[in-house]
């Protein structure tokens, strides 16, 4: 009931680094994030701490390592208390100045609040700060039509509960290998460029933003199995 990471942990749904989508979930969750910052994360896949996952509201408060044996004999020896006690202490936590999401907060809602990738990606290059810059040039690098994908995969999810996200990103994932079967298909070839070949310089297909339709977005979100077939059917 208590999310609770430390300041060294890292946390990250990078699937749109190999031409993927945040799966197992990401999308019922990421679309929970206060604001865009769910849109923000998944289409970029940044890395972020354990302050901004408070800020994103993936993690409930942060505790330092050298707490954390105390914290479990805690939990261990006084149950229902305990868990009381802790979150009370996690609700007392200041938020972060430091913070990226926080800091970047009122960006992060304006550009990725927009109705498209295309549209995002064109007002982040045309404002001309640093971070916007910085922002565009991530989204450049990923598989332009998972983009696409990604974020018509979170604006569903919003409306979804999390049966429901888990039985559509399952007919999604199945859709990454055989939409394009083998070298064709955007996962193949952003695993290949990552993990096999390591050369890091994916070929996507199509290679602009701009190039991709919703007649390529679409099949995505088409079942292959009938509801009563799913693989997930019995899920509620």
């Amino acid at each position: 009931s208590l999310r609770i990471p430390t300041p060294r942990t890292k946390k990250a749904m990078p699937e749109t680094n190999i031409g993927l989508f945040p799966d197992v979930g990401g999308g019922w969750f990421l679309s929970r994030c206060p604001g865009a910052i769910g849109e923000d994360l998944a289409l970029t896949g940044e890395v972020i701490g354990a302050t901004d996952a408070v800020v994103a509201g993936l993690a409930d408060g942060v505790l330092p390592e050298v707490e954390l044996t105390d914290a479990w004999e805690q939990l261990a020896t006084q149950g229902a208390a305990a868990v009381t006690s802790l979150r009370d202490r996690l609700a007392g936590q200041h938020e972060s100045a430091d913070a990226a999401l926080a800091k970047h907060r009122p960006e992060i809602d304006r550009f990725f609040s927009l109705p498209d990738v295309p549209t995002i990606v064109r007002a982040l290059e045309g404002e001309g700060s640093e971070w916007a810059s910085r922002t565009a040039a991530v989204l450049r690098k990923r598989s332009p039509l998972m983009l696409h994908v990604v974020l018509e995969q979170l604006r569903r999810a919003r409306d979804m509960n999390l049966a429901d996200d888990l039985r559509m990103e399952r007919d999604m994932v199945r859709h990454c290998f055989h939409l394009r079967p083998g070298a064709a298909s955007e996962t193949v070839e952003g695993i290949r460029a990552l993990a096999v070949d390591k050369d890091h310089a994916p070929r996507w297909h199509p290679p602009r933003i701009e190039d991709v339709t919703a007649e390529m977005v679409a099949p995505f979100f088409d079942s292959p199995w009938p509801a009563h077939a799913h693989p997930l059917r019995e899920l509620t």
